[in-house]
């Protein structure tokens, strides 16, 4: 019997079932969570300053939403390799608005995408429920006293060095193990600080000092990520590891994002990063309609139900 034929539960029987936010809990089913990209920055390795301006950010927040995002995550410092820091008082000028407004205005929840405490806290008094820190909470001292203070979620995500040094020849002797190994001592740190084990996430940094092989071998054992007992979220929308497989040939990289997306989510990933939400749904929904996620075809029943042409009226 083919792995993607054993019901998620028995393939992986530690994979979290529930991530609980600052006042709602997300159940994790079969489908990952989208988690729609909301880039308040001028200098986004994939969308720079198209979304800059806090109303255009909003009405594309919107309109992710529309398109099937689950959560959305906000973020006003870029962490593309060799990006320049920005301060408090900027990254705050960036997201809040763009918070407040959400908030009002959907009912996704929100993520602050920042390794600033005095961001994070700002972001979840305007309505985040979850803070997404790229330094795995030990950038900013402050930070984990923000988290447990909010209630909210975090997720932690492994990255080597700095976006100013993490990708001067990165090297691992088992990027899986060892990743792994960071992961859960990042958690039994957050767990040490009071945050209860529910509303820890953790992320493996796919792109943050990793070569296209290391982004690869990740990818393609992100499940392993669930013996550490949390949810586990993948970022590799339109990385550059997807599309160099490609060769000289210039893919479409939300395509390969979509296509990445169904190695994670055979996996049991719970929640997906992305930019472009509606066309990694539309692969994701037929995909497990068609029993790709654990052989578990869609039924279709009720008067509701389209007919089979060969069948006949």
């Amino acid at each position: 019997m083919c792995s993607s034929s054993v019901p998620l539960a028995d393939r992986y029987p530690t994979r979290a079932a529930h991530w609980r936010l600052r006042t709602r809990t997300l159940a994790l089913s079969r489908r990952p969570l989208l988690m729609g990209i909301v880039n308040a920055t001028p200098d986004s390795f994939s969308d720079g300053g198209k979304y800059f301006d806090p109303q255009a950010a909003v009405e594309h927040a919107l309109q992710l939403v529309e398109e099937g995002a689950d959560l959305l995550d906000v973020g006003g410092e870029s962490t593309r390799p060799y990006a320049d820091p920005v301060s408090a008082d900027e990254e705050l000028r960036r997201v809040i608005p763009i918070v407040e407004q959400l908030f009002k205005l959907s009912k996704a929840p929100l993520s602050i995408d920042t390794s600033k405490a005095a961001v994070a806290e700002a972001a979840c008094a305007a309505g985040a429920e979850i803070i997404n820190d790229v330094t795995a909470l030990q950038g900013d001292p402050r930070m984990l006293g923000v988290a447990l203070a909010a209630s909210a979620g975090v997720c932690a995500m492994h990255m080597l060095g700095t976006p100013q040094t993490m990708q001067d020849n990165p090297r691992y002797d088992d990027v899986t193990g060892e990743v792994m190994a960071f992961l859960a001592r990042r958690k039994e740190a957050l767990l040490v600080a009071g945050i209860d084990r529910e509303r820890i996430c953790l992320d493996p940094g796919i792109g943050f000092g990793k070569t296209t092989q290391h982004n690869l071998t990740l990818m393609a054992h992100c499940g392993r990520l669930h013996e550490l007992g949390c949810p586990v979220l993948i970022g590799h929308s339109r990385k550059g590891f997807l599309t160099k497989i490609f060769g000289s040939h210039v893919a479409d990289g939300d395509i390969a994002t979509a296509g990445g997306a169904l190695a994670a989510a055979v996996q049991g990933v719970q929640i997906i990063r992305v930019h472009n939400v509606r066309v990694v749904r539309e692969a994701l929904l037929p995909f497990e309609a068609c029993g790709g996620i654990d052989g578990q075809e869609l039924r279709l029943e009720g008067p509701s139900a389209p007919q089979d042409p060969a069948s006949g009226p």
